[in-house]
């Protein structure tokens, strides 16, 4: 994997249309940044074996498919012992309704996203998946009110040099 890839003004222009359309052909992003369709095909696949480009997806609405609740979960562990991350770890893995988790600095050791129907299922999950489970010493909760803002794209940093 190529670590160096230069990221310039025209890659910048194909990452943030890629993010915005996934779907969006070749010919498209030429007449858009002013290339040709070789040159951004060559460009993509650069992108995509340094691992800019680590895949291509669609943004489903949790709310549309009876997701009503997300919720802001904070974990902390009984100790940090190697088989506990580990355990915590492959319980995090095994629960799709956990979109992400971060081990993070401060009072709790890990943040994770999570949907919910409503908060009885959200609650049943905490008490059933999570408080059982011998390596958790604590959990606090934080229900999303209002999305205020969703990004998924990440912003290009062109170098200039």
């Amino acid at each position: 994997m190529n670590n160096s890839l230069k990221i310039d003004q025209i890659d910048g222009k194909i990452l943030e249309l890629l993010q915005k359309n996934s779907r969006i052909s070749n010919q498209e992003i030429a007449n858009q940044v002013g290339s040709s369709v070789s040159s951004v095909w060559r460009r993509i696949n650069a992108l995509e074996e340094s691992g800019v480009i680590q895949g291509y997806g669609l943004t489903v609405s949790p709310e549309k498919m009876g997701y009503q609740e997300t919720i802001l979960l904070q974990v902390s562990l009984q100790r940090h012992s190697d088989d506990y991350i580990e355990q915590f770890i492959h319980l995090v893995e095994s629960i799709p309704e956990i979109l992400e988790c971060y081990a993070t600095t401060g009072e709790y050791d890990y943040v994770l996203k999570v949907l919910a129907t409503d908060m009885r299922a959200f609650h049943r999950f905490v008490r059933n998946s999570l408080m059982r489970q011998p390596f958790i010493s604590k959990t606090y909760s934080q229900v999303v009110m209002e999305k205020i803002k969703f990004q998924k794209a990440v912003p290009a940093i062109v170098n200039k040099g």
